[in-house]
């Protein structure tokens, strides 16, 4: 275990499976105290229990980041329990509806949004207000390949992952001046419980997805993560407004 981390509270939303619970897992072995924010309070509880196994503190908290009370009680328990909030990871999020862009329904064009869109303005809405008043703070959103291009068939979710990278670059623009960075990461195939949702409900796109990698196999959550910890380090701290690929070389193409 490093101590890179020691003293900082990292708030880590879509916390309790995949890259949100990898990322959190990774800052709890670097020293930082936890928040993980989910929906699913079981997912959330065993999380917590994986942190605390790890040796740090963790708080969990239920959370729907579409709801803007939700959001709000989120960062108040934060500062309930530890006083600060150093480090936060907007992550949660919804798989798309895999249809072409005309067929996709309305209410599954909304839900898309408000989860993997709205819920990220919400959450750095109250972050923001935090760490400005501190003076400091980090912020790395999860984008999307999809948020650097078009995707067929996930048209909503590639509009909400644009609109991530839209929100990151205004925020760092705006917050600079208070300390605070601001920053995303572009997954490409990632092997998630999402992923494996998507698989469930139409074979054959984990063997789309890997295609689309030069690396030739999809990533894994802690290779993320280690992007994510690394944007959120003093080693980054000329890194503002950035959309980091962490991709398998799928951009490149």
């Amino acid at each position: 275990m490093s101590n890179e981390f020691a003293g900082k509270v990292a708030l880590v939303t879509g916390g309790a499976s995949g890259i949100g619970r990898a990322t959190a897992l990774a800052f709890a072995a670097a020293g930082a105290k936890l928040v993980i924010a989910d929906l699913n309070a079981d997912a959330v509880a065993a999380a917590v229990a994986a942190v605390e196994q790890a040796g740090a503190e963790a708080l969990g908290v239920v959370t729907n980041v579409a709801r803007d009370a939700e959001v709000a009680a989120m960062v108040e328990a934060t500062l309930a329990r530890f006083g600060q909030l150093d480090i936060a990871f907007n992550n949660a999020g919804i798989n798309p509806p895999l249809k072409l862009l005309g067929e996709v329904s309305e209410d599954d064009f909304d839900a898309v949004i408000a989860v993997n869109l709205k819920g990220v303005w919400l959450c750095m809405r109250h972050e923001l207000r935090v760490m400005a008043a501190q003076r400091s703070g980090v912020i790395v959103n999860t984008s999307s390949v999809a948020g650097l291009a078009g995707l067929r068939g996930c048209g909503a979710y590639a509009a909400a992952k644009h609109g991530v990278l839209g929100l990151t670059k205004t925020a760092a623009l705006e917050y600079a001046r208070f300390g605070i960075r601001v920053n995303a990461v572009c997954p490409g195939g990632i092997m998630t419980p999402m992923l494996e949702e998507a698989e469930a409900r139409r074979t054959g796109v984990l063997d789309a997805m890997t295609s689309l990698e030069p690396l030739g196999r999809l990533g894994q959550p802690e290779e993320i993560a280690s992007a994510v910890l690394w944007l959120s380090s003093p080693g980054a701290s000329f890194t503002t407004g950035h959309a980091m690929a962490v991709d398998g070389g799928w951009m490149a193409q």
